[in-house]
């Protein structure tokens, strides 16, 4: 077991984010994580975590994972100087939020599932392609093998054996390709099934481009309300995704009641 003290982080936004489907809640304020091969139970109290690791394989996976080497509070300040009212409430009602270092394979199948979905639907389809797995994330080649059709993909299926003969045609070198180019989301769009929307979330949740700025229906929504259907003036900044992932999770949390629902308490009816 290892302990460590982190600010800037909270694992109930982070679950209820959108940006992770195979957290799963263990009890309150716990949860069990399948990343990289590996598995993690993490527990939080307060700013104090309680990891089932030891410190080596924290700091070999886990602590690039959380994303420790990003600077939060350069995001507090940058929030904190915004004339931005409803940003700055999303903030505080979100700032545990951090935008995860996972693995870019499996964010690429996990978004391609995502569009004109759910999230209750996402995290089922993506458990029935890990089943046999234990709890390993299947790789290409054994995606473009399996049988998809019980697997609640829909249309997807078919998208998801494309995007498994992309990333074999790139003989290895896709994801160290699209981490060295300066406009990835150029190439993402190649793989037939990935949109403008999925391959902005691959870019920010996959590749760590904290600038972009991925726009879903409840975005769409939001943007509507709040901005008059504009981008807003941060939409532009270095941790525009970060923003981004501020007012889904407050919007989401908070639509329609008196009080913040938990996230284990989130229907998450909203289409992603």
């Amino acid at each position: 077991m290892y302990r460590v003290r982190i600010d800037h982080m909270n694992l109930h936004q982070i679950a209820g984010s959108g940006q992770c489907f195979r957290w799963r809640m263990l009890g309150e304020s716990a949860y069990g994580i399948h990343a990289f091969g590996r598995y993690l139970e993490i527990a939080q109290e307060g700013d104090d975590f309680l990891l089932s690791c030891g410190e080596g394989e924290w700091n070999e996976i886990w602590k690039t994972y959380f994303d420790m080497d990003t600077d939060y509070r350069e995001a507090e300040r940058i929030v904190a100087l915004s004339e931005d009212k409803f940003l700055k409430a999303a903030y505080r009602f979100g700032s545990g939020i951090r935008i995860l270092r996972q693995d870019l394979w499996e964010v690429l199948v996990s978004f391609i599932i995502s569009q004109n979905n759910n999230i209750p639907r996402i995290r089922k389809s993506i458990e029935r392609i890990c089943d046999g797995f234990g709890g390993r994330f299947p790789d290409c080649h054994e995606l473009w093998e399996m049988d998809l059709s019980d697997k609640g993909l829909g249309y997807r299926d078919k998208y998801l054996k494309e995007a498994a003969v992309w990333w074999m045609g790139q003989e290895g070198a896709a994801g160290s390709e699209l981490w060295d180019m300066e406009v990835p989301k150029e190439r993402l769009l190649e793989i037939k099934g990935v949109g403008n929307k999925v391959a902005d979330c691959i870019c920010l949740f996959g590749l760590h481009r904290l600038e972009v700025f991925p726009v879903d229906t409840h975005i769409s929504k939001i943007l509507d309300r709040e901005y008059g259907g504009r981008l807003p003036d941060w939409s532009g900044v270095k941790f525009a995704g970060l923003f981004q992932q501020y007012i889904f999770y407050h919007d989401l949390m908070n639509k329609g009641q008196e009080r913040p629902k938990a996230a284990k308490e989130v229907k998450d009816e909203v289409s992603v």
